[in-house]
């Protein structure tokens, strides 16, 4: 969708609100609404918030997981499957 077109007045929109619902949900696109002239708010479906909302935890982790290697608390490769084939021999064990 070109940027013309996903913005919208807010009166288009309470006028159109059940159409512009169902094109959202159905081509994953956002809608910036105005108000005076002026961008205030973003209608997006629900499939595509939860897909950032997503998308935004794992940038989260990613960045905890640089924060923890820059601060020596990470483990190389070998020591992380170490550890794991410890546990799984471990888990065995009890059984």
């Amino acid at each position: 969708m070109k940027l013309s077109e996903s913005v919208k007045p807010i009166t288009y929109f309470k006028a159109h609100s059940a159409e512009v619902l169902d094109h959202l949900n159905q081509d994953g696109n956002a809608l910036v609404i105005t108000q005076n002239g002026e961008a205030k708010a973003v209608i997006m479906g629900i499939r595509e918030y939860e897909r950032l909302k997503d998308t935004i935890a794992l940038m989260q982790l990613l960045a905890q997981s640089e924060r923890s290697l820059r601060e020596g608390r990470g483990k190389t490769l070998d020591e992380g499957f170490e550890e794991l084939w410890k546990k799984i021999d471990h888990e065995e064990k009890k059984e």
